[in-house]
């Protein structure tokens, strides 16, 4: 037996032993923990809806979303604090998260926000490491970081692949190869015009390919009139762009001419900086002109009623209300519109500060209702007539359909200053304290002195040279136009519940460049495009999928869906059908009958839906016709936006409606009919036929596998059509084309439709 003497001896001199090893022990140093990266997201998710910056929410008044708030004593108990830096176990915080007592458990358990046992490590390291606070990283003034060093540099391009190479290497991986030519091209061009590339250039591309042909076809792209038409479908969903007016009667209104002022704006490549400018307070300006007024019609986008009975400053209000949290949401990414009815839960943007922005548009001499739905009026005051002269000389760009005059809705303040009031829980009627002009200070305070109290102050304020938000947000969305998602994935929320960067050193870099380049949007699309980041094949590998499933590093390139314009425009280009004009009023195409009339009061001009008929059905899906309360059918399938409100990211679903409309809809069956009569009268040979339609529709030449697979099916589809069926599918559309063969024209007009179906061919 062992005495007690010997184990209590071997004991101590183990632990003597341990202290001498552990001294000798070079230290290690823990990594540290950073409040925007690693504790911020805790907090604003689980403590902030009652400890953040929402007064009249906040608990025991007690914060935890800036330091002061964090350190202080706590109210009831003097003694104690809540954070106390370098003390976990002092930390009132740490004693609350943990407790076992559901009484004193912070979250409470009802709310159902329970802490992981990761997270409450994280925040006990965090305070032991000092419970450092810092400002979030959106509203830091945007310097220029330096350039990484990168191990690998054989295929950079620009600037931009240093700083994604960089992370693919820390990350272990290694970058795709370069998409292959005909993929790519397909690619930039859609992404660029938003139109397929014909035969012709795909030919030219493959006979020389390469860095000095690519940029070739990427400055032809750019200074395309299409390029236009395909960067003004982004900012129609951030204006909320419709031909309507909304809600139940929704009666017709003119709002083209300002869109083909944004087409023309994007061709012209106005700087970012004027482009905003004159949408924001283009009546303002000291050399105001009619086209910087008619591009004030940005903010008269919104929603108006015509239906009787309303009460005139709800309706009003509403319409500041729309201008003020569109002004946050799309060219600010904060989410303004929590902060109407009390201060932000999460962002500190208090209701104070929501008021002081709604009163730059608040001046505007409107009426909650100008008349009703049998006045049929297209435009409410202020608007501006332009006239044929106007569209012969100085407006050139505008679209002109007829010789009559055109109304359009624009920005005017009012002559006498209109009070802004703080409305008592965002209520028309519950006027609270009278605030003058402002912003929220924690983006950048709007110094009177600098700026005027109006919307062209407002302007300037957005581009001060310290202004954290307006190129970090826009850049981020040319981003996301062309890898389906923004450096920061919440496009619309730089706010303190929106994510994180994935690469916060490229965007800062992208973004002062973008500054000090003049806000030249032309050239930042062409940086892009033109990166080794941008031209990467999308196959991906089973260590990239591993490692990185979501692609958030840009291991490979970008793969999306076309969206519903761009799937419109692609179906119409490569059977033939598409016709091109630029701007214009917009149009009717086909649609389901009934729609309309189901779901309409029954008055007002658009109570019916009248088809258009001729080169109108083969306009551009960004002249569809948007009826608010009953959007284009075929285009909200494929996830387009129904225009109520700003919008700066489409959802994405994918679902059997969406093959449903490719089979059947008389677009489709009518295009596929259009290119099978097209082929059948250049050549009788299926290979060449079968080719042509392929290269035409998918973008590339079919392999042999594939050319069998679609021979086969052409074949089988000549024995199974009838003549009364084939008599039927070539009756479908408007466009005549006399057929020589109708069971052969048939069945390559269903395998043409089979095409129009493969995935490869909605992709990008």
């Amino acid at each position: 037996m062992v005495s007690s003497q010997k184990i209590v001896f071997s004991v101590g001199l183990a632990a003597v032993v341990w202290v001498f090893i552990s001294s000798c022990r070079p230290e290690v140093k823990e990594a540290p923990i950073s409040y925007n990266t690693h504790i911020r997201p805790i907090l604003s998710d689980k403590c902030f809806k009652c400890h953040g910056p929402d007064k009249q929410k906040r608990l025991s008044d007690y914060r935890l979303d800036t330091p002061e708030g964090a350190y202080a004593a706590l109210k009831d108990q003097p003694d104690k604090h809540g954070i106390v830096p370098g003390k976990p176990e002092s930390s009132d915080v740490m004693h609350r998260i943990t407790s076992a007592d559901p009484a004193y458990l912070m979250p409470p358990p009802e709310e159902n926000l329970a802490l992981t046992t990761d997270e409450i490590d994280l925040i006990r390291r965090w305070i032991a490491q000092g419970a450092r606070y810092e400002q979030h990283w959106a509203w830091l003034p945007v310097t220029r970081p330096p350039l990484p060093a990168v191990e690998e540099r054989d295929r950079i391009k620009n600037e931009i692949d240093l700083f994604v190479q960089a992370k693919i290497e820390e990350a272990g991986l290694s970058p795709a190869k370069e998409e292959e030519p005909e993929r790519l091209l397909k690619r930039v061009l859609h992404d660029l015009t938003g139109l397929p590339p014909d035969l012709a250039a795909q030919d030219a591309f493959l006979q020389k390919p390469g860095d000095k042909a690519y940029e070739k076809i990427v400055d032809q792209a750019l200074a395309s009139p299409h390029y236009g038409e395909k960067m003004a479908i982004l900012w129609m969903d951030i204006a909320r762009y419709a031909d309507s007016h909304g809600y139940q009667d929704d009666g017709l209104r003119t709002m083209w001419p300002w869109r083909d002022w944004v087409i023309h704006a994007f061709n012209s490549n106005y700087s970012y900086r004027q482009f905003v400018t004159w949408q924001l307070a283009g009546d303002l300006l000291p050399d105001q002109t009619r086209e910087s007024l008619l591009a004030t019609g940005f903010n008269r986008n919104h929603k108006i009623t015509q239906e009787g009975g309303v009460i005139d400053e709800e309706y009003r209000i509403e319409y500041v209300t729309d201008r003020t949290n569109t002004f946050g949401k799309g060219l600010l990414a904060m989410t303004f519109e929590c902060a109407k009815c009390h201060d932000h839960k999460y962002d500190p943007i208090s209701q104070e500060e929501y008021f002081r922005t709604f009163a730059f548009f608040n001046q505007v001499p409107e009426k909650g209702l100008y008349g009703d739905i049998s006045i049929a009026s297209l435009a409410d005051p202020p608007y501006m007539t332009i006239s044929q002269a106007e569209k012969d000389s100085l407006l050139t760009f505008i679209s002109r359909q007829d010789t009559m005059d055109v109304q359009v809705m624009i920005m005017q303040d009012s002559s006498v200053l209109r009070p802004t009031h703080i409305l008592e829980r965002g209520v028309y009627d519950r006027k609270g304290a009278v605030v003058s002009h402002g912003t929220p200070s924690a983006i950048l305070p709007f110094d009177t002195s600098r700026y005027e109290a109006n919307r062209l102050g407002l302007a300037e304020w957005m581009f001060d040279p310290n202004h954290p938000l307006t190129a970090r947000v826009f850049v981020n969305l040319l981003w996301q136009e062309f890898f389906g998602r923004g450096i920061v994935a919440t496009a619309g929320d730089f706010g303190l519940q929106g994510d994180l960067p994935t690469h916060p050193e490229l965007l800062d870099w992208l973004a002062h460049d973008f500054v000090s380049h003049g806000w030249d949007i032309k050239r930042l699309v062409k940086q892009i495009v033109m990166s080794a980041t941008y031209r990467q094949s999308a196959v991906v590998s089973q260590e990239a999928l591993a490692v990185d499933p979501d692609n958030l590093l840009l291991a490979r390139g970008p793969r999306q869906k076309l969206s519903a314009e761009l799937l419109n425009d692609h179906i119409l280009a490569s059977s033939g059908l598409l016709h091109t004009a630029i701007g214009g009023p917009s149009v009717k195409p086909y649609q389901p009958a009934g729609l309309w009339e189901s779901a309409t009061s029954g008055r007002g001009q658009l109570a019916t839906y009248v088809r258009d008929e001729g080169e109108k059905l083969y306009r551009r899906g960004l002249y569809h016709f948007i009826k608010r309360t009953v959007p284009p059918p075929a285009m909200l399938i494929f996830d387009a936006s129904n225009r109520d409100q700003c919008e700066v990211q489409r959802t994405k679903t994918n679902t059997p409606l969406q093959s449903l409309v490719l089979m059947n809809d008389e677009r489709v069956l009518e295009a596929s009919r259009v290119l099978a009569t097209r082929l059948m009268r250049k050549n009788r040979e299926p290979d060449v036929q079968l080719t042509e339609a392929f290269r035409r529709i998918v973008c590339r030449r079919p392999n042999r596998k594939e050319l069998a697979v679609l021979r086969e099916y052409y074949q089988s589809m000549q024995q199974k059509i009838d003549p009364a069926r084939a008599e039927a599918l070539l009756a479908v559309g408007e466009k005549e084309m006399p057929v020589d063969d109708p069971v052969k024209t048939t069945a390559l007009m269903q395998t043409v439709q089979l095409m129009y179906n493969l995935e490869e061919t909605s992709m990008r």
